[in-house]
């Protein structure tokens, strides 16, 4: 597992409080929770009627690709 240093140090203290039996366990839990959270704001996002249909979120993410590309390119190149 490539962890920065912080988090190596924080997967490393909850194996150590007994509650995980090893690292992995540890960032299953994380990833886990963060699902839940994502899936949790996006219900509250529909009951607020504030979601996209599907071709409208393509092609907002296709037009933040072109301009990433856009953006990423070296003066000069096309």
């Amino acid at each position: 597992m490539n962890l920065s240093p912080e988090l190596e140090e924080l997967v490393q203290r909850e194996v150590r409080s007994g509650l995980y039996d090893n690292q992995s366990d540890v960032v299953r839990d994380a990833h886990v929770e963060g699902l839940r959270r994502a899936l949790a704001e996006g219900l509250e996002q529909a009951d607020r009627g504030e979601l996209i249909d599907g071709p409208e979120a393509v092609a907002e993410v296709r037009q933040a690709l072109r301009q990433r590309r856009k953006s990423d390119r070296t003066p000069g190149e096309r």
